[in-house]
C-alpha cells in the first residue's frame, strides 16, 4: 500500500519571507496571484508527467511514442484577477489536464462549492456527481475528502485558541439547527459564547454542539472557556437558558469560575 504524503503547512519563516515586498492589500493580492501561478503550472507539470509515465529529463522517456513539447500561454480569469499560465503540450497532442483543461479560461472556488455541499449533508460521492453534472468538472472523492478535512483542522485550531483572561460580557445561548452528525442530518443544539471584552469588541468563545440542550453540557462549556485561559468574566448573560444551573444565575461570574473549578 502506498504510503500517504503526509502535510507539511507553510512555515511562519516563509511567509514572512514572501511579505518582505511589502503588506498592502495589493502586495498580498499579488503575491497570491503568483502563488495561485506557480501551484497550477506545477501541477500541471505532474499532470504531465503521469500522462507520458516519466519525468522530465528521465532517461527512461528516450525514443518513447510520446514526449514533451514546450508549453503554450493560457490566461486564467478567477477570484484573484487575472493569471497568466504556461500549459505544457506533448507532441502527440492528446495530453488532457483536468486541474485546468484544455478550454476552461475561468477558476472558480471549487473549495467553496464543495463546503456548502457537505454542510447540506451530501456525501462526497454525491458531491462528485453534482460538479460533474452542473460544472463538468472531474473531482475525485480522495479531493472532496481534503478539502472538508482542512477545514476542519483550522475549525479545531480555532476553537481550542486561547481566550483573554477577563471578558466584560459573555452571551451563553443554545439553537437547534439541521446538520450533519455521523452521517445523518439531524437537529442537534448548537451551545454558542459570545465574549465582549475590555476593548468593547466581540468574539464567539466557541461553538458545541450535542443531541439536546442540559445542564451538564453547559458545565462542560464552562470548564473548557477556562482551561483555554478564562479567569474572570463580569457579567453572563443566559436568558433563561434550558438546563443551566440556577445556582449560576445573579451571580459575579468570578465567583462562578471558582465553583465550577478547582485554582488553576
Amino acid at each position: 500500500m502506498k504510503k500517504q504524503k503526509e502535510e507539511k503547512p507553510i512555515s511562519d519563516e516563509l511567509i514572512d519571507r514572501l511579505l518582505e515586498q511589502g503588506r498592502t492589500a495589493e502586495d498580498v493580492n499579488f503575491l497570491l496571484k503568483q502563488f495561485t501561478k506557480a501551484v497550477l503550472e506545477r501541477a500541471l507539470q505532474g499532470e504531465m508527467t503521469e500522462h507520458l509515465g516519466y519525468a522530465k529529463h528521465d532517461p527512461a522517456g528516450n525514443n518513447s511514442s510520446n514526449s514533451r513539447n514546450g508549453v503554450s500561454p493560457k490566461t486564467l480569469k478567477g477570484d484573484f484577477g487575472e493569471v497568466e499560465l504556461a500549459t505544457p503540450r506533448d507532441r502527440n497532442g492528446d495530453f488532457e489536464p483536468l486541474i485546468v483543461k484544455k478550454n476552461q479560461t475561468r477558476w472558480t472556488g471549487f473549495d467553496d462549492k464543495i463546503l456548502s455541499q457537505y454542510a447540506r449533508g451530501m456525501t462526497t460521492r454525491e458531491i462528485q456527481g453534482h460538479l460533474q453534472e452542473m460544472y463538468q468538472v472531474e473531482v475525485s472523492p480522495s479531493l472532496i475528502s481534503e478539502v472538508t478535512e482542512g477545514v476542519m483542522e483550522q475549525a479545531r485550531a480555532w476553537q481550542n485558541r486561547p481566550l483573554e483572561p477577563f471578558y466584560v460580557v459573555v452571551f451563553l445561548d443554545a439553537l437547534y439547527v439541521k446538520m450533519r452528525h455521523e452521517g445523518r442530518v439531524e437537529n442537534r443544539a448548537v451551545y454558542v459564547a459570545l465574549g465582549i471584552d475590555l476593548n468593547g469588541h466581540k468574539d464567539v468563545l466557541g461553538l458545541w454542539t450535542s443531541a439536546t440542550e442540559g445542564a451538564q453540557f453547559w458545565m462542560n462549556v464552562l470548564t473548557e472557556l477556562r482551561n483555554r485561559g478564562v479567569r474572570d468574566i463580569y457579567l453572563v448573560c443566559v436568558d433563561g437558558l434550558k438546563g443551566f444551573p440556577r445556582s449560576f444565575r445573579k451571580r459575579r461570574c468570578s465567583c462562578v469560575l471558582s465553583i465550577w473549578s478547582a485554582p488553576a
